[in-house]
């Protein structure tokens, strides 16, 4: 890739990046899917718009190759970021410094979704793809995909492999396993009273949460590689009342299917200490685990020998916390690939950017799979 092309890749990259796409902003999540869109007409790819659900953002399912239904290769790419409107202007401008490409969502994950989808449409233009190529770019990853599991698990159970658009990890690594991921929301109520002249009569919401994220974050078993978090906790009204309410959010992380199965069901099995206080808890596991399976681990292989083609050795990372949309093509036995996106830092952060220096090798890979799978 000559040096003009890459600036132009800078500077697609930097367009995207600039068109700020939270999850829960509808608008700006559907001009980015507009953007796409437009960007597929001069090739010849079948574009379908699924429209969004539940106040998120619409889907969109590009096509190219082969004619047929089964025997796919499934690209998956987000669209949606955590970072909120204004970002751009205020903490996080878009930017180059060095090699380094800064602005919200570029490292996770606008960078690799866009070269993954210039890979995808010069494959489409070039004509020689021997399997049929479905690219599905969703609005909601950030969230746990709850509007775009179905059509993913659809599109996945014709497919024979998934690549996924997710960032590079550790200088390059591609990604062959993740933890699975649950989701839990607590909610205490107890007796509301004065808390000077009627302490006595109160049930405090707060001091009986305490005692159940005490036993949330017991659970961690960093031996099993099983983590238990409570992110996110609200509770009480004034400093002198005993507190009626209090809520918190419990992260879980599993490496296993089994350990999923039976973490949710500690969690969900936690009881009050406190008989006059009233303790709920709802969720579940919301990601199955990605684990490396022999098929996945030849997909690697075959992704090695071919960046090794052109001066890249590649490697791995066998298991990494997060989850993405690659769990759910995983647990569904369909060898997948993920980590395939740009390489840089500071996902989630007001920091975040990508490596100009690796857009050239990730297209390059990108293009090979779509032409060798």
């Amino acid at each position: 890739m000559t040096e003009p092309a890459i600036d132009a890749m800078v500077a697609e990259i930097s367009r995207w990046g600039s068109i700020e796409s939270p999850t829960r902003d509808a608008a700006g999540v559907n001009r980015m899917m507009d953007l796409v869109a437009t960007s597929a007409a001069d090739a010849p790819i079948a574009v379908e718009r699924l429209p969004g659900k539940e106040g998120l953002g619409d889907s969109l399912v590009l096509r190219a190759g082969p004619q047929r239904d089964d025997g796919a290769i499934l690209v998956m790419s987000h669209l949606d970021t955590v970072h909120p409107v204004g970002t751009a202007a205020r903490d996080l401008p878009v930017r180059v410094e060095g090699n380094r490409l800064y602005g919200p969502g570029v490292y996770d994950m606008k960078g690799g979704a866009c070269l993954a989808f210039e890979a995808f449409k010069a494959a489409a233009r070039a004509g020689g793809l021997k399997r049929p190529v479905v690219y599905l770019m969703t609005p909601d990853e950030e969230i746990g995909s709850p509007t775009t599991r179905r059509p993913i698990e659809d599109f996945a159970r014709r497919a024979a492999f998934a690549l996924v658009t997710e960032p590079a990890r550790d200088g390059g690594k591609v990604v062959t396993g993740r933890k699975g991921v649950g989701r839990f929301e607590a909610h205490v109520e107890g007796r509301p009273a004065h808390s000077g002249s009627r302490h006595e009569d109160g049930r405090s919401a707060i001091r009986e949460a305490a005692h159940q994220i005490l036993a949330v974050e017991g659970l961690t078993d960093y031996a099993k590689g099983v983590t238990t978090t409570v992110g996110l906790i609200s509770g009480g009204t004034a400093a002198n009342v005993i507190p009626q309410h209090c809520r918190f959010e419990i992260d879980l992380r599993v490496v296993t299917a089994a350990d999923g199965e039976d973490y949710a069901a500690r969690i969900l099995g936690l009881k009050a200490r406190d008989p006059d206080v009233r303790f709920t808890i709802q969720g579940g596991m919301n990601r199955p685990p990605y684990e490396r399976s022999e098929a996945t681990g030849a997909l690697f292989e075959h992704a090695r020998r071919e960046a090794a083609g052109f001066g890249v050795d590649l490697e791995e990372v066998r298991r990494t916390g997060g989850g993405s949309d690659g769990n759910f093509t995983a647990a569904l036995g369909v060898p997948t690939l993920d980590g395939l996106g740009i390489d840089g830092d500071g996902a989630h952060t007001l920091h975040e950017y990508g490596l100009i220096s690796s857009i050239a090798p990730r297209m390059r890979l990108m293009r090979r799979l779509l032409d060798t799978l």
